[in-house]
């Protein structure tokens, strides 16, 4: 079995993620999304552009984000099986302080601490809850302090509790999956742009810095319009994924780039814009399928 390849965001998030009022302001706002992507006109930039319908199943059903979340796992956890990371918790040295769970929330970024208080807002008293001054004060930083092995013990424990895993999806789906499925609909993208968004958001983390999600999609923006702006899905989603390339080579630890270049624009240079199996592609060399 391969060894695990664990990435975590870019930099270090200054800000938290958002404060957990907003779960009800973007619960709103997301409901306002359609489910489906609306019929956009779709052409190459300087011609006329055509007519299309995208497709109705975008990343939102359960199906097609079951497989974003393998996608995702082969490239953080060299495993298809996402929903063994619950437990999962390390340091991996790359100055955020402990990556963990299934989407390698991180001490040092605030997200972390978010899903802790999210899942103790859920179920007061959890083995997690007195930890919530330490993950406090080690926001922000790589710093152990008041965590260390104790604490590594009881995610594991906590990890088994139902209604923490909940929570790990419920912060998934607020910081990372909604919003970038939200932002790819908006701008024309079928299911699999609307993943290229998610893995992006992933690894780079929301805002608009230049190498945040949003600095990356303000970069694709600059040289290819998105459907929604009457552009080639194509053509936008390459200069997608050659902005990610560009802010992904900055940092050491994201130097490997074969979760764009033998993953996504393999299912792009197939028109595989439903995202359909089977899915057949490459991460750090090793070899993966989804056949249904």
């Amino acid at each position: 079995m391969p060894a695990p390849h664990r990435t975590a965001r870019t930099s270090p998030r200054t800000h938290r993620a958002r404060p957990r009022a907003g779960r009800t302001a973007l619960a709103i706002l997301l409901a306002a999304v359609p489910l489906t992507v609306a019929t956009v006109a779709v052409g190459a930039p300087g011609a006329g552009a055509s007519v299309v319908t995208a497709a109705a199943v975008g990343l939102d059903d359960a199906h097609k984000k079951d497989i974003a979340m393998q996608l995702v796992s082969s490239a953080e956890n060299s495993s298809l099986d996402w929903k063994a990371q619950y437990p999962y918790i390390e340091d991996i040295g790359d100055g955020r302080g402990y990556t963990a769970g299934i989407i390698g929330f991180c001490s040092g970024t605030g997200d972390m601490l978010d899903l802790v208080e999210h899942y103790t807002d859920l179920k007061p008293g959890n083995v997690l809850a007195k930890y919530l001054p330490a993950l406090r004060k080690v926001d922000g930083t790589d710093s152990h302090t008041g965590l260390g092995s104790a604490f590594t013990r009881d995610w594991a424990t906590a990890a088994k509790d139902g209604t923490f895993r909940q929570a790990q999806d419920d912060e998934r789906d607020r910081v990372y999956f909604d919003p970038s499925v939200a932002q790819a609909k908006k701008d024309g993208l079928r299911a699999l742009g609307q993943f290229v968004y998610y893995d992006a958001i992933v690894m780079h983390g929301p805002g608009s810095s230049s190498d945040s999600f949003g600095g990356i999609r303000a970069a694709a923006m600059k040289k290819a319009r998105t459907p929604a702006q009457g552009g080639d899905e194509t053509a936008y989603l390459n200069a997608f994924l050659d902005a990610r390339k560009v802010v992904m080579k900055q940092e050491e630890a994201h130097a490997d780039t074969s979760r764009v270049d033998t993953a996504q624009r393999v299912f792009l240079n197939a028109r595989n814009f439903d995202l359909n199996p089977p899915l057949k592609w490459k991460v750090y060399g090793d070899p993966y399928q989804i056949n249904s």
